[in-house]
């Protein structure tokens, strides 16, 4: 399956109110990377701002999770064209927008993010095309890579309502540690003020037809069945250093 039929599946998925179960990867090696592609998520995450990893390695990684079928994801560090552009280039099936604020800026991402007609990234040969060979077919995943926005902070839910409507965008991602920041309730997610937030953000989604997702970043099975049986669709499951240190836990 190539990576335009991975994300037609994908975005099927989401518009058939199905969860697709990604995950998320902060750790810089191509085998770590061919172990999360083998686990059986519909895509992983390639963590640019909080992970180790520079654009250079992203080739190798995206090669090892699209071994097992996976579709390469990118947490971009920043919004800004160059980001966009070399994420992409390198053979990202679409991009994951931190600290989204405002329907403008993801607008601007979004164009970042495509080919003319579309939007305004630079067109040319890259590992995304096979360096031209695959240009013809690239032309068509190039117009419309997926797009999810980070809602991260309380200033995003006041314009969540223009941000929801921001055309090209697949999906949101709530990030739950930098949300519960921004409310002065770091890591507190049981505070009812916490949990109201986050129904407010399902709501809307749920009006503009979007899916919502969320990062359930402990590796709680009983968690991520919750989070789906509430409607979220679009899950971060774990992070690959979490998912080892849990698994590594000394028994005693």
């Amino acid at each position: 399956m190539n990576r335009l039929e991975k994300i037609h599946l994908i975005r099927q998925s989401l518009q058939e109110d199905k969860p697709s179960v990604g995950s998320w990867m902060q750790i810089p090696h191509a085998s770590v990377a061919e172990i999360m592609g083998q686990a059986g998520y519909d895509w992983v995450a390639v963590d640019l701002e909080h992970g180790s990893i520079g654009v250079h390695q992203l080739p190798d990684l995206f090669r090892a999770l699209e071994l097992g079928g996976t579709l390469p994801l990118v947490r971009l560090a920043q919004g800004n064209t160059k980001d966009c552009k070399q994420a992409l280039d390198a053979g990202a099936g679409g991009v994951i927008v931190p600290m989204v604020e405002s329907a403008e800026q993801l607008a601007y991402i979004r164009d970042a993010c495509c080919w003319p007609p579309s939007g305004r990234r630079g067109v040319g040969f890259s590992r995304a095309n096979m360096f031209g060979k695959n240009f013809d077919i690239y032309t068509a995943e190039a117009q419309a890579p997926l797009l999810v926005a980070m809602i991260e902070d309380i200033r995003a839910v006041g314009r969540l309502d223009k941000i929801l409507q921001v055309r090209g965008l697949d999906a949101i991602l709530i990030g739950p540690y930098d949300l519960s920041a921004s409310l002065g309730l770091t890591a507190k997610f049981a505070d009812p003020e916490f949990s109201k937030t986050m129904q407010q953000i399902m709501d809307l989604c749920i009006h503009y037809h979007v899916p919502c997702g969320v990062h359930v970043v402990m590796p709680e099975p009983a968690e991520l069945k919750k989070r789906i049986a509430e409607g979220y669709r679009f899950i971060a499951y774990s992070i690959d250093a979490v998912l080892l240190y849990t698994a590594a836990g000394s028994p005693s």
